[in-house]
Order: structure tokens, then C-alpha cells, then sequence
């Protein structure tokens, strides 16, 4: 497929917005990639942080209602918490004619890495899940060399490739007595990421044609029937032990990150670009590993360590070369700290090692 610039495919679509529309749409935005202040930054990390502890809610709410109907209640919850804030905010708008196949082929990909995903999950811990799903920007990277116009692999990028997959490579390399269980689920959120990334790599494409929260609200308002679809398929028991513990998890998945955390993000991406929000992302499978091990008793063994290692550090390397020079000492103590770690653990025989 021939890589196209965004101007290049609306000028060649005949079912394009008029420019007048785009006008509308784009008004009283503020200007990308400005600089963010200490705030921001705190928020953007609270932010990234609140993103890593969903597969750890997923988990804790997968033990009273089956992964699927979860996702639709969770779906169904977010997508009526950002149509409110749509319309009192006034950024409801309707959508162009030439709008609708786009939103559905993103419902599309939505609906299948979000099945991937909560199937993957229920079989393999959220650790690993979290890890696993932040494959992610290493294969937009892929995607968007062939895809996203100036958008090409370099050789800072390759180096960061080979460290975020060297960290999947521990993941898969680590089993602990999971066996094929975990091994399915795995592979089931690899499969997921690839997915997102694909989703992800479109919605650029076309994002400047939309509102950003219509590419989240209009495929979850279509994946969400499609979630009950598979519930009744492969959930088995839906609903079978509510607990305020449940609750609680599935209302922070719905209104915490999948409708406050979604239009967030979306909002500082718009707001001061890509790469600079990209440059916290790595704080998104700590905060998952951690958590993990903290509230589920999930075991952190050394590959599992070292796999956080080599994905944060390959998420850096990808996303802010600038920032990983200002930290480059700090990573060199952080590593050496962690081998000094891991070395007297395994020599004690201390906690999961």
C-alpha cells in the first residue's frame, strides 16, 4: 500500500469534508507540541500510572463476571460518561457522511484487540499482561514506516526494537508454572497489541478529520453489543460473584480509564503532541508489575524484571531520545542497582526469586 500524506488522501476522496467543516472542527484547538509544565507532568505520570493498573482491575473484576460481559459494562459505562461530557462541553457534534466507514473500521479493530485482550488476560497474570500489551508503540513503529508519511524506522528506533521485543522474549521465556495457560494468553495479547497498533496507526491517519473523542466513543457505542455476542459465546457463567470489590474495579475500568483516562490523554495529545507524552509511557508497565505482585500476590521473578528493564528502556530509547540522554546517568545507576538487587535476592533465596 503506497504510503500517502494526510493531505494527499482527503484531496483524493470525493466523500472528503468540505473545508469549511474542517475549519469548524479544528477552531479554538490549542497549538500542538507546546511545552508542559510541572503540572501537566505530574498529571501526565498520575495519568500513565492509572493506565498501568487496568489490567489489575480487569483481573480483580474477572472474579465475579466473566471477561466479556465486563468489557461490554465497561464500554457500556464509558461510552454514556463521554457522550455527557461531549454534549456539556459542547464538542457533541454530528458526524459527515464521508465519516461513518472510517469509525467503522476502527470499531472493527477495536472490538477484536479488546476481545484479545480480556481473553488473554483471564488466562495469564496482569503483570505479564501489562507487558505484553506494551508492545504496542514497538509495533506502530513497524506499521508506520510502511503507512505514515516521514514516518520511517531509523537506527535509534531499531535499537529500541530490539530492546522492547528482547523484553517480550523474557516474558515468554518465563513461565512459572503456568504451563500452556499462560503461554495462550500470552500469545493472545501479543495479538492484541498488534491490533492497537494497527488501530492506532489508522486513527492517525484520519484524526485530524474527527473530534477525539469520536474515535473513542463511536466504536465502543458499536462494540459493545458485539462484547454481549461473545459473552454468551465463550464467558460462560456472566455474572456468577458480585462483590463491592468487583464493583469497584469494574467502575474504575469504565469511568476512570476507559472514559476519564481515554478523553485525557486524547486531550494532552492535541494539546502538546506525541512525543512528548510518549516519553511517560514507560510508566505504564511498572505501574502494572508493581501493582500486580502488590494486590494480586502475582510472582515477580527475575525474567520478569528483566523484562520491565528492556521494555522501559526500549519505550525510552523509541520515544524521547533527548530525555534519555539528560537520564542516561540515572539509567546506568538504575541498572546497576537492579543487578545488585537481583544478585543478592537470588542469593538469599529472598521473596518469588
Amino acid at each position: 500500500m503506497p504510503v500517502l500524506t494526510r493531505q494527499d488522501s482527503i484531496a483524493g476522496r470525493h466523500d472528503a469534508p468540505s473545508e469549511k467543516s474542517i475549519t469548524a472542527m479544528t477552531e479554538n484547538r490549542p497549538p500542538q507540541n507546546s511545552p508542559m509544565p510541572p503540572l501537566t507532568i505530574l498529571f501526565t505520570v498520575f495519568l500513565c500510572a492509572l493506565f498501568g493498573a487496568n489490567a489489575v482491575a480487569i483481573k480483580v473484576t474477572m472474579a465475579g463476571i466473566g471477561p466479556l460481559t465486563m468489557a461490554a459494562m465497561r464500554f457500556s459505562m464509558a461510552a454514556v460518561a463521554i457522550s455527557l461530557w461531549a454534549h456539556f462541553t459542547g464538542r457533541s457534534r454530528p458526524l459527515q457522511p464521508g465519516q461513518w466507514h472510517h469509525l467503522l473500521f476502527i470499531a472493527v479493530l477495536f472490538t477484536a484487540q479488546l476481545t484479545l485482550f480480556y481473553l488473554g488476560l483471564s488466562k495469564t497474570h496482569a503483570s505479564r499482561g501489562t507487558l505484553l500489551a506494551n508492545l504496542q508503540p514497538f509495533f506502530t513503529l513497524f506499521l508506520a514506516h510502511f503507512f505514515i508519511a516521514n514516518d520511517r524506522i531509523t537506527a535509534r528506533k531499531l535499537i529500541g526494537l530490539a530492546l522492547g521485543f528482547g523484553g517480550v522474549a523474557c516474558v515468554y521465556w518465563e513461565q512459572h508454572g503456568g504451563g500452556g495457560q499462560l503461554r495462550t494468553g500470552d500469545l493472545l495479547i501479543t495479538c492484541a497489541a498488534f491490533l492497537w497498533a494497527a488501530n492506532g496507526v489508522y486513527v492517525k491517519r484520519i484524526i485530524d478529520d474527527f473530534e477525539p473523542h469520536q474515535v473513542i466513543l463511536y466504536p465502543m457505542i458499536v462494540a459493545v453489543p458485539c462484547f454481549l455476542a461473545g459473552a454468551v459465546i465463550w464467558d460462560g457463567e456472566m455474572v456468577f460473584n458480585i462483590t463491592p470489590t468487583v464493583v469497584l474495579a469494574l467502575l474504575y475500568q469504565g469511568l476512570v480509564t476507559a472514559a476519564f483516562g481515554f478523553v485525557a490523554w486524547n486531550q494532552l495529545l492535541q494539546r502538546y503532541g506525541a512525543v512528548a507524552l510518549h516519553s511517560f509511557i514507560f510508566i505504564m508497565p511498572v505501574s502494572g508489575v508493581i501493582l500486580g505482585g502488590a494486590l494480586l500476590s502475582e510472582p515477580i521473578t527475575l525474567k520478569i524484571l528483566l523484562a520491565l528493564l528492556l521494555i522501559c528502556l526500549g519505550l525510552t530509547v523509541v520515544s524521547y531520545p533527548k530525555w534519555l540522554r539528560w537520564t542516561a546517568k540515572l539509567w546506568l545507576w538504575v541498572g546497576l542497582a537492579t543487578v545488585a538487587f537481583l544478585g543478592i535476592s537470588v542469593a538469599i533465596n529472598y521473596g518469588p526469586f
